[in-house]
């Protein structure tokens, strides 16, 4: 209790991080190049922009001056930016004016510093009123920094009470849910309060994992306390009865801990440290949940076990009894329909359209109205930073007029376009030329109209790459958010085969030591597999993208959290079998173990939909509604698939476990 209640207080001294290139590992390309453009420049680039509605150019340089002036924005770029506006606009080339000035909007690009930006996004506010619109990286960050919080507390005020009712419903007292989720609580705020060690996490470990440790280690409380009220039954003393119940229970609860606790440690090889950042804090979770189930809940429950004694209440849900004679029957059925479906979904979760940045903003929200406003007068806008060595101004400003041939390339402006590539940079002031040249490198803005991320936007990626490395070789850097999101988008496709193997193979390790059998394990695995392909391949077939951040750690957490199912399932068949024939041993184990599993299910599976609901942010959200949806396909797997393969592959379980001991009809 002391730990927990200093966890509870230490936890609002983690810094929460929310910048997901910051996670991007070091080696990377993107990552190189705004080390680069940091050490060598001041301005950095634009994630912020800003149009305000029917100015004149007099009126659009005041409101340039205004957003200059408020500290925490740097680099504010507008048309007197690009041309003389002595020039009139009518001889000025079309597309360069509309780019920042048309139909008497003005639009200015500029940055907003990291760590700032709810107090910015505000000042701009401020400054540009109801009627103009703002829209950018940086306010998307400070949108998900405002409602982290909220939302993390509002997904929690609503999925307590329905726990709450779900573990009332199951149990025959009171005041037992109230012990699960203590035991479960006081681990949780362990568990935050250590975070202090690593310094600071991300946004999504922060709306995640707490309410994850909650729904995939409260299984453990109940499986230690219904043993412990089964032992009651023989023997008079709590304490005997106690001893009983952690020795029974111990195996159960190990299995589940540890196939769980491995299945997250996969997640911490991920190059892609969002992550690592998220397995690290669910498996100390996991191992923190074990240590306080198997030593501070008997100590609790010893305490006021009479507290559950004067709460009984009679069973609300009838026992599934009859269940197991149905399934059973269906067993063809099931194994038919699974062998149907298993490729289709295979193949269709590996073609899914993924998203790697935060997403667009609802349309009923400010920042998506003012989103949509913005395209709807200037299109898409993302800018793409290159650096290449500095010296040859010849040779920049062919690689600009190259650039410039690339498809969706609207201008590229570099110190060549801007000042002159025949004036040298040493007869100019450096406020003129310092936007352009460091000591070391020359800064070309190449500004496109594609989304930030899609096949088009990383083709031109690809593209740009090609051109600059044509005349610079790998001297030539780039860096931008569809760059970031390309280097995003490379990095995570390699992690999902490494983590989807590493978890496959830990858990395998892990099942064929729990039951000494190499089919068990395979039976296992390829149940809740199915049930993860099947999952993920439903975006596919509803053309609907899927973020990739979600997709690869539900693809993890998915197996990992409800292989316990499985086990659970199996390991009560198991020890039926050697007592009685398959079939008689499958139907009293659906008949017995249903209602658990379904438990199980039910709280995990409204973790998972809780926070799809409650979450503005994509990323939260994605990993709430598949692992909500994933919590389901893996009971209704374990509930009809893994039955039948028990049944009909019996004979070859037998002589692929050791000691199997399986019981003979005379």
């Amino acid at each position: 209790m002391i730990l927990a209640i200093a966890g509870s207080g230490l936890q609002f001294f983690v810094s929460v991080n929310y910048n997901m290139v910051e996670y991007l590992p070091d080696d990377a390309s993107s990552t190189k190049a705004l080390d680069i453009m940091e050490e060598e420049f001041e301005a950095s680039v634009p994630n912020t922009r800003v149009m305000v509605k029917d100015v004149s150019l007099q009126e659009a340089l005041v409101y340039k001056e205004q957003l200059e002036s408020i500290e925490g924005v740097s680099d504010v770029t507008w048309l007197d930016d690009v041309m003389d506006l002595k020039i009139p606009l009518e001889m000025a080339d079309d597309d360069t004016v509309e780019s920042y000035y048309k139909d008497r909007h003005a639009l200015y690009s500029f940055t907003v510093s990291s760590g700032d930006e709810v107090e910015v996004t505000e000042a701009i506010y401020e400054v540009i009123g109801e009627d103009n619109a703002l829209t950018g990286e940086a306010l998307d960050t400070a949108i998900s920094q405002k409602m982290a919080g909220t939302e993390t507390m509002y997904a929690a005020a609503l999925l307590i009470p329905i726990i709450i009712i779900i573990l009332i419903l199951s149990t025959t007292s009171w005041m037992e849910p109230v012990f699960f989720l203590v035991a479960i609580g006081v681990s949780i705020l362990i568990n935050l309060g250590t975070n202090i060690f690593i310094g600071e996490v991300s946004f999504v470990t922060q709306s995640v994992s707490p309410i994850l440790q909650l729904a995939v280690s409260l299984d453990y409380a109940i499986f230690l306390l219904h043993s412990f009220s089964d032992s009651r039954k023989e023997t008079d003393s709590p304490e005997e009865a106690m001893h009983l119940a952690m020795k029974r229970s111990f195996p159960a609860i190990t299995a589940s801990a540890a196939t769980t606790f491995f299945g997250f440690m996969a997640l911490t090889f991920m190059n892609f440290e969002i992550g690592s950042d998220l397995g690290l804090n669910l498996v100390k979770g996991i191992l923190f949940s074990f240590i306080s189930v198997m030593v501070f809940l008997p100590a609790l429950t010893l305490y006021f076990y009479k507290w559950i004694d004067k709460t009984q209440h009679k069973q609300f849900i009838p026992a599934f009894k009859g269940i197991g004679k149905g399934v059973v029957k269906m067993r063809y059925v099931s194994l038919f329909i699974v062998a149907i479906v298993m490729v289709p979904s295979f193949l269709a979760q590996s073609h899914t359209t993924f998203t790697y940045g935060l997403g667009e903003q609802p349309e009923t929200t400010r920042a998506g109205s003012d989103f949509i406003a913005v395209e709807d007068t200037f299109g898409e806008l993302t800018p793409i930073v290159l650096l290449v060595p500095k010296g040859d101004t010849a040779r920049e400003a062919e690689l600009g007029t190259d650039l410039e041939q690339l498809p969706n390339v609207t201008s590229v402006i570099s110190y060549a376009t801007a000042i002159s590539p025949v004036i040298p940079a040493d007869y100019l002031e450096e406020s003129l030329t310092e936007q352009f040249l460091s000591e070391n490198y020359s800064r070309i803005v190449i500004n496109t109209d594609l989304a930030a991320e899609g096949e088009r936007p990383f083709a031109l990626v690809e593209k740009v790459e090609e051109v600059a490395r044509s005349y610079y070789a790998e001297d030539a850097h780039l860096l931008g958010e569809s760059v970031t999101l390309y280097d995003m988008k490379t990095i995570v496709t390699k992690d999902n085969t490494l983590v989807n193997v590493l978890t496959v193979v830990t858990i395998a390790i892990v099942l064929i030591i729990t039951f000494r059998s190499l089919s068990f394990p395979v039976v296992l695995l390829l149940t809740i597999q199915v049930a993860v392909w099947l999952n993920l391949s439903i975006p596919y077939f509803t053309n609907t993208p899927l973020d990739f951040v979600g997709y690869l750690i539900v693809s993890t957490v998915q197996l990992a959290a409800t292989v316990d199912y499985a086990i659970l399932f199996t390991e009560h068949y198991k020890e039926k079998r050697k007592e009685m024939s398959a079939f008689k041993a499958i139907k009293h184990t659906l008949d017995e173990k249903t209602f658990s599993i379904a438990v199980s299910a039910s709280i995990l599976s409204s973790v998972g939909f809780i926070l799809w609901l409650t979450s503005s942010n994509q990323i939260v959200s994605s990993i709430g509604l598949l692992l909500g949806r994933g919590a389901l396909l893996a009971f209704l797997m374990v509930l009809f698939f893994l039955p039948a393969t028990l049944v009909i592959f019996d004979k070859l379980i037998e002589k692929t476990t050791w000691k199997a001991n399986y019981f003979k009809e005379k």
